[in-house]
């Protein structure tokens, strides 16, 4: 696979899963970056001026590359794949196949399971409390469409001989599913398991460190 050598800058957060995913990537990818670790838990007027010009929604993970700002989890991934024409970016087709696994995962998986993470760990947004069952009840679905495309054995979410950014932007929240109380199932946990045998994979909390 073709290596991405343009010098990048990530801004991410140990507890983000999206920030996670983004910075998994770039190791996995062999692509060259610094990094930056933001402190999500102050007030966003407190957080490094440089963070702030560029976080367009203040939020972490934010990618500077080339002088151009790139935000949002899976819009960061869509960029690198198509940069690198690698990982799902060789061809319209697969970059398509990606695209539609990103959608998914942004109203599914990474929308749910951040939300229970939260709650579960952090004790945050009482309001929750009122939705919790309902969020479990979307993962336990979302989790099994994830588990029912894994059934015909294959290793990566689109069939490929790689990983794809389908299978790095799912990944991002999964990785602290523990955190959540939540269940993987095998099959499930099989392929994030065949994602941490990847050379250079770390634990969140290690690589965002």
């Amino acid at each position: 696979m073709e290596k991405c050598n343009n010098m990048k800058k990530l801004f991410g957060h140990p507890d983000s899963g999206h920030a996670f995913k983004i910075r998994f990537f770039l190791i996995i990818a062999g692509i060259e970056h610094t990094y930056e670790k933001v402190d999500i838990w102050i007030p966003r007027e407190q957080r490094s001026a440089e963070f702030q010009s560029v976080a367009r929604f203040g939020e972490v993970p934010v990618l500077l590359d080339n002088g151009q700002t790139y935000v949002q989890s899976n819009a960061i991934l869509l960029h690198l794949a198509q940069q690198t024409k690698a990982w799902g970016g060789e061809s319209p087709e697969t970059l398509s196949r990606c695209t539609e696994w990103l959608m998914w995962e942004a109203n599914k998986i990474g929308m749910c399971l951040p939300q229970l993470r939260n709650h579960a760990k952090f004790g945050a947004d009482s309001d929750l409390d009122a939705a919790r069952d309902w969020l479990i009840a979307r993962y336990k679905n979302d989790i099994s469409t994830l588990s029912s495309i894994l059934a015909d054995g294959r290793t990566w979410i689109i069939g490929t001989e790689d990983p794809s950014i389908a299978d790095f932007s799912i990944c991002g929240y999964l990785f602290f599913a523990a955190e959540a109380n939540v269940h993987v199932p095998a099959l499930v946990q099989t392929w994030l398991d065949n994602l941490a045998a990847l050379p250079g994979w770390k634990h969140p909390y290690e690589l965002l460190a």
